[in-house]
């Protein structure tokens, strides 16, 4: 069941036994208001939210994983979850940290904890001098290792776990437009692993940046576009890398892919001749675009490029 006719979607389903003869628990969560909740699997079909639409009150939320040892396929879909929110919102609250805990069937700390673990080994970080937890297991470590050997492997393989976690398909979970692709097949399945891939680097870097393009500030999620440094396909090994990474909005990505844009040594926003010239127009778009000229750009807290990939961009077209 994705969702009941009251749009109650099913999280999970749990061997734990409900309040009602022969039930196990569903957890449920409102596509309306976002409240999860548990529910007997004899009434999910037509439950209705206890928080938004006067449903009767939902029921315990069976935590039957917490104070266990965590698992490879929990850590790997903990990264995933890691990868695609800001480091400064690794906190209980976070509506997306409660939900992976529901699906983990740990407590909203124990998932909270795991990944502030997981960011002491992030190198994004170390590079901006943040440690996040003085102490971890080592099962942590491995995920790290093993996503500097084959990231582009773990990356799809989290996706994967979460969406059979999810009861949906893959494109579901990292939100690809799966309307022109191509019938069942190997075309299909590569296609598809390469969108899954470059929607995690899309989630990846807006993160880091906390949805906020690093020359002009703008902060409206659907205009930002994760760029590359350098191009996917010249530099397989860090096509996943974050610090190869930087968020922009539509225009200025587009100047930066187009050699018309670069950032030098100082983090420096620099425009082509053939750009700034274009300012005699008094056309506002382009004022617009080159008002960051000379300006230092918009760094998250806790993020940076690295300047060694930008000094690469930069040396193909500064004039």
């Amino acid at each position: 069941m994705k969702a009941n006719k009251n749009q109650q979607q099913l999280l999970r389903q749990t061997d734990q036994p409900g309040t009602d003869h022969s039930a196990t628990v569903w957890i449920l969560r409102c596509r309306h208001c976002g409240n999860i909740y548990g529910s007997n699997s004899t009434d999910a079909w037509e439950r209705k939210c206890p928080a938004c639409q006067k449903g009767k009150p939902g029921i315990q939320i069976p935590l039957e994983r917490d104070g266990e040892k965590w698992n490879r396929e929990e850590l790997i879909i903990a990264f995933n979850l890691y990868s695609q929110i800001p480091f400064g919102t690794i906190h209980t609250r976070n509506p997306k940290i409660i939900e992976l805990a529901v699906l983990l069937g740990r407590s909203v700390g124990s998932v909270s904890y795991k990944l502030a673990n997981l960011a002491r080994l992030d190198p994004a970080l170390r590079a901006r001098g943040i440690r996040g937890m003085p102490k971890g297991a080592k099962a942590e470590e491995e995920v790290w290792r093993e996503f500097a050997r084959d990231p582009e492997g773990l990356a799809y393989e989290s996706a994967r776990l979460l969406a059979e976690r999810q009861h949906t398909v893959i494109e579901d979970v990292a939100e690809i437009d799966d309307r022109n692709l191509p019938p069942a097949g190997v075309e299909r399945e590569t296609l598809v692993r390469l969108r899954v891939n470059q929607s995690f680097f899309r989630r990846r870097i807006l993160s880091a940046y906390n949805y906020r393009c690093f020359v002009t500030g703008l902060a409206v999620a659907p205009l930002l576009v994760a760029s590359h440094i350098v191009p996917w396909s010249e530099d397989p090994s860090n096509r996943l890398n974050p610090r190869n990474g930087l968020c922009l909005n539509a225009l200025h990505d587009r100047a930066f892919d187009r050699g018309l844009m670069w950032i030098d040594d100082r983090f420096i926003v620099r425009f082509s001749r053939i750009i700034l010239a274009e300012k005699q127009s008094l056309n506002p778009a382009i004022i617009w675009m080159v008002a960051s000229e000379g300006k230092p750009l918009l760094l998250a807290n806790n993020f940076s490029p690295d300047p060694a990939l930008l000094r690469r961009h930069a040396r193909r077209y500064r004039a």
